[in-house]
């Protein structure tokens, strides 16, 4: 099913109107009426669970792949605000262009948000402390998020580069630099010296290098040069999940807490 996309192109704010312009997802496939009724629930049990929670911020994660192999649940996440101008509970997140090396920033809405190839008809929800909300709403309010995102995408990509970044590391570095002190983090750089700072480490995935070598060849989405050249020759990829962002989180953020809408 194709969807329709909003991009950010010249400013990210969750606070004000957005520069836009039209785009479209391009998968493909036809979803069944029954997977769209299925998907289209969960979408308005999870903004159910949202309002009910009294947040104002939350990151909401969904199931598009089966990541058991790697002992992940979860292949996605996003920032979704309440009292955003494109409408309630918006999900704000970066997509990748058609499995090309590109991304870009989207706004959705909870329907769209869920309305694709779900493997579970399942969400994940976290919902930071108050202060933690706070500061993630003002940060939201400038342009460091779009300052966060880097369009040279790679599913795999290292934690601590800057050369690519995955959907799930443009959610972390935004998150870090939202609960940094003030005025610390403005860049990616910055972000993750903060993180390092912190101690920060995401959990390791194990790929082989028969997995590594099939990836590099035929998916132009996955890289490993920006990983240590160690590590990546051992299978130790260290990316960034939508666990690390949990992790991350659970680190500075002890009134985190997390929902799951099934």
């Amino acid at each position: 099913m194709r969807r329709a996309l909003v991009p950010v192109l010249a400013a990210l704010t969750l606070a004000a109107p957005l520069a836009a312009t039209a785009g479209q997802a391009c998968e493909n496939k036809s979803l069944a009426p029954h997977e769209i009724v299925l998907q289209m629930d969960l979408a308005q049990r999870t903004v159910a669970a949202l309002d009910a929670s009294g947040a104002r911020v939350a990151l909401v994660a969904r199931a598009g792949q089966d990541l058991s192999r790697y002992r992940l649940r979860y292949s996605h996440m996003g920032i979704a605000v309440r009292d955003h101008p494109a409408g309630r509970w918006t999900v704000v997140h970066e997509l990748n262009e058609c499995g090309t090396a590109s991304s870009n920033l989207y706004n959705e809405g909870m329907g769209n948000f869920f309305l694709t190839d779900l493997y579970r008809t399942e969400a994940q929800l976290v919902i930071p402390g108050p202060e933690a909300q706070d500061k993630l709403a003002k940060l939201a309010a400038t342009r460091t998020p779009l300052r966060m995102h880097e369009p040279h995408y790679n599913m795999l990509a290292y934690v601590y580069s800057t050369q690519y970044q995955n959907s799930n590391q443009w959610v972390l570095e935004t998150l870090a630099a939202a609960l940094a002190p003030s005025g610390q983090v403005e860049t990616r750089a910055e972000a993750q010296a903060w993180m390092r700072s912190k101690g920060f480490q995401p959990p390791t995935i194990e790929v082989p290098a028969a997995v590594r070598l099939g990836a590099r060849m035929f998916r132009t989405n996955v890289a490993f040069d920006d990983h240590p050249f160690d590590r990546r020759m051992a299978g130790q990829i260290d990316t960034v999940s939508t666990d690390a962002v949990l992790r991350l989180l659970r680190m500075v953020d002890p009134g985190a807490k997390t929902h799951t809408v099934e």
